[in-house]
């Protein structure tokens, strides 16, 4: 089997276990999106990708995602893309990130919420936005802490160039994806919260290659795979 085909074989697979997952869960596997997350994967794969049919892009380095967003730019053919910035972002990289990326899953500060709607402003640009949230106590993530989610949502109510979309956390690397349910879980309870402040159709960004059918049965809406679609980098 060629690689092209290997590869399409192992996302039927995913969109698979998606739509089961998503009926377990009494969901509708349409509200579910795949985001193949291309960090550190050759073009060649990535084209491969798109050729597949997959639409949804993540990138966590600005660096990278440029050349790969010029690339895909640059075939005609391909139907339109959504690129994803799944990473920290640095406030010195806020320019190059609201000119690269139709959605931005990474906001966890006020201070970085203005400058991205600064940019924004400058570009005619309303961006997309997700809050990560920070879940577990661990220094290597990034995240707004639970108990100031609704006052970092307040503060970006008035900010005209910001859509609020969603929230998005990155859980403990656990080797049973069970563990993860927990945080997945509190995730969703957040959202429930956000929605009594009057904030609706927030979507949920969690879940990678290891947990996503556990996700999705938390209430996931995007989840974000690489490993199970590229194999190991």
């Amino acid at each position: 089997m060629s690689d092209k085909a290997s590869l399409i074989d192992r996302v039927n697979r995913i969109y698979k276990r998606i739509s089961d997952a998503a009926m377990r869960a009494d969901r509708n596997p349409d509200e579910v999106t795949l985001i193949a997350v291309t960090k550190h994967i050759p073009m060649g794969a990535v084209a491969q990708a798109i050729d597949s049919g997959l639409r949804h892009l993540g990138e966590s380095y600005i660096q990278e995602a440029v050349r790969k967003i010029e690339a895909s730019n640059d075939n005609q053919s391909v139907t339109r893309l959504s690129w994803h910035l799944i990473g920290h972002l640095q406030k010195n990289k806020v320019r190059q990130a609201v000119g690269l990326f139709d959605v931005i899953h990474c906001l966890d500060s006020l201070e970085l919420a203005r400058e991205i709607d600064l940019h924004a402003a400058k570009l005619g640009k309303v961006q997309r936005v997700l809050i990560q949230v920070k879940l577990a106590d661990e220094h290597t993530k990034s995240g707004i802490a639970p108990d100031m989610l609704p006052t970092l949502i307040d503060d970006i109510a008035t900010l005209n160039h910001l859509r609020l979309e969603g929230l998005m956390t990155i859980p403990p690397y656990l080797d049973d994806p069970q563990e993860g349910r927990p945080y997945f879980r509190q995730l969703n309870h957040l959202r429930d919260k956000v929605y009594s402040m009057g904030y609706n159709n927030l979507g949920l960004s969690m879940g990678m290659s290891n947990d996503y059918e556990v996700a999705i049965e938390e209430g996931a809406t995007m989840v974000r795979i690489g490993t199970a679609i590229f194999g190991q980098r």
